[in-house]
């Protein structure tokens, strides 16, 4: 597994690093914003370790310039800003984990490799896809699990395909927001219920163009039904 850390603190970088080489990680570390993305592109990493108090260009802007470039490496937050406020704002802009400080080594590590588990791959051999129709032109792939439109993958971070998936297998039939909160975060006790709502926000958007709508149902859950 290959992680990048981006850290501007020397001394965390540092001990960040040699705890995950440890675990048998692979980081490329970062100290400045500025130069974040490129390591990005270089290094392809399986996770993204993001403070958000870095140097000139801080790790919000970081995430934000990164999805904008189609990166939809799954991203944990590292940071000392530890407010809902800031969690939202973090998962807005594109993250799919938030590790307030200090935290605990064991619990750093099981986060990112929840991360990397549910990373979805950009392609996929077309012979995998399910059998079943496809719905307004999207088509899950049976064996990794990422999302095609018109024959194309989708770019989309774990969260939202996560969330596809669960909606695509009934399209047209409701699913409990309980049960969507449990596919998209699994196992991750702390976070708050309503986070779900953030990443239907996210979804909602990138099916803009797909000819399907995501539907809230209230006090059922959400749909996905074709538009018009």
């Amino acid at each position: 597994m290959k992680v990048l850390l981006v850290e501007d603190d020397p001394a965390m970088r540092a001990t960040l690093a040699r705890t995950l080489e440890r675990r048998g990680m692979q980081v490329v570390a970062c100290g400045e914003g500025a130069r974040a993305l490129d390591r990005w592109r270089a290094s392809d990493p399986d996770v993204v370790l993001l403070d958000l108090s870095l140097p000139g260009v801080d790790g919000l802007t970081v995430l934000a310039q990164a999805r904008a470039e189609q990166l939809s490496t799954p991203v944990l937050i590292l940071t000392a800003r530890g407010t809902v406020g800031d969690r939202v704002l973090g998962l807005n802009t594109g993250a799919d984990d938030y590790l307030p400080k200090p935290f605990d080594l064991d619990e750093l590590d099981a986060r990112v490799r929840a991360l990397a588990r549910r990373r979805v791959p950009a392609g996929g051999a077309a012979g995998a896809l399910l059998n079943a129709p496809a719905f307004c032109g999207m088509v899950c792939d049976a064996d990794s699990g990422a999302v095609y439109f018109n024959g194309e993958a989708m770019e989309l971070p774990p969260r939202e395909a996560a969330l596809l998936r669960a909606l695509l297998a009934r399209p047209g039939h409701a699913v409990a927001k309980e049960r969507l909160f449990e596919l998209v975060f699994p196992g991750e006790l702390d976070v708050h219920y309503e986070a779900i709502e953030v990443v239907v926000y996210r979804l909602r958007k990138k099916l803009a163009d797909t000819g399907a709508q995501l539907v809230t149902l209230r006090g059922l859950g959400y749909l996905l039904k074709a538009q018009g």
